[in-house]
């Protein structure tokens, strides 16, 4: 049976949910500035956030932090285990280690502060730090090599009386990374929590196609428990993708939902731009509104019927669609205010 980890006010383990993670990207040295960095995660959606903790110095504004945001923070440590005992001191809900660069003599003290201040471990294994003699036996980095790490230091830490784990397997290589965990699940037989990303996965373009693929593939097998895009941008691009993603698999049913075309030699309006900006500017809604964007006729009433409304460009006007009839149509030009008096309208009738 699956073990469930409590990570602040958040549930890693349980059926059906899927907690968002990110990371700031900015040090704790520039804390005004990462100060409002964490509170745009927190707005967008972030339902666990990470910080690196390089030195000792960053438990002041790692407990600063704490006072400020709802959500539960994790501790980033790695080669010193004096940090990781300083952040747990300075109130972390967990705190995530790679033991292949953690001195293993040093794991008992950390598992006994993180036992004895009741938060969880997440063992982090990446291919770039996997320990030597895994990589002499298994000749590099494969997918045995990643799920056997992983398995050795969630034993280190049990055998140190400790069991709130969760784990995470990543590599930059997707294919690696699925058979990666799907190893690692099948040896312990779905026991533990896993956190699923593909780590280094790049830019917002190459880093969110990666992600869909690794992190898609995995939760349509039923494993995975929650899940971090990783991306070289803005870290809060990752919590929108992420929420994209998970919307996409079925496994959340909030924010906005856009269905539109690809656009072809029938459209007469500007579909592109149209579709962007309502997934932008509305991107932190909670409630699940869904709306059609069409660039004709063709497809457009069909596709607005199970939506909240839709809309349908034709000969540089736009037509919209609720129940699969045409309620109004607008000139192009008053078309975005129009969409906000839609949303207002829809979130007013509170039908969700």
């Amino acid at each position: 049976m699956k073990r469930k980890v409590k990570v602040g006010n958040v549930i890693i383990g349980e059926e059906g949910v899927i907690p968002i993670q990110s990371m700031c990207s900015i040090p704790f040295s520039r804390f005004d500035e990462l100060k409002k960095q964490s509170l745009s995660l927190e707005k967008e959606g972030c339902d666990i956030l990470r910080f690196a903790f390089p030195d000792m110095a960053s438990a002041f504004g790692f407990s600063k932090l704490k006072d400020i945001l709802k959500i539960p923070l994790v501790a980033d440590i790695h080669f010193d285990y004096k940090l990781a005992l300083e952040a747990i001191a300075a109130g972390a809900d967990k705190i995530r280690i790679n033991p292949g660069n953690i001195a293993s003599e040093h794991l008992g003290d950390i598992a006994k502060a993180a036992r004895n201040h009741k938060i969880p471990i997440r063992v982090g294994v990446n291919s770039g730090s996997l320990e030597k003699d895994i990589l002499a036996e298994y000749g590099g980095v494969t997918p045995d090599a990643l799920a056997k790490s992983a398995y050795r230091n969630v034993k280190l830490l049990e055998n140190h009386d400790f069991k709130d784990i969760v784990v995470s397997i990543k590599s930059s290589d997707v294919k690696t990374m699925v058979e990666a965990y799907r190893k690692f699940y099948a040896m312990t037989e779905g026991e533990y929590p896993l956190h699923l990303g593909v780590t280094e996965a790049g830019t917002a373009y190459t880093g969110l196609v990666k992600s869909s693929v690794g992190i898609g593939a995995l939760l349509l097998d039923g494993i995975g428990d929650t899940i971090r895009v990783s991306l070289t941008a803005d870290p809060v691009e990752e919590i929108r993708a992420a929420k994209t993603l998970l919307r996409c698999l079925g496994i959340r049913k909030d924010g906005i939902e856009i269905i539109s075309c690809p656009t072809c030699g029938r459209t007469t309006t500007d579909t592109v731009s149209l579709a962007s900006y309502i997934e932008k500017t509305f991107s932190n809604i909670k409630e699940h509104i869904k709306i059609a964007v069409m660039g004709c006729v063709v497809n457009g009433p069909g596709e607005a019927r199970d939506c909240d409304f839709g809309i349908t460009g034709i000969n540089g006007n736009y037509a919209i669609f609720k129940n699969g009839k045409v309620e109004k149509t607008v000139k192009e030009s008053e078309i975005y205010s129009v969409i906000n008096e839609e949303i207002k309208e829809v979130l007013k009738k509170g039908k969700l």
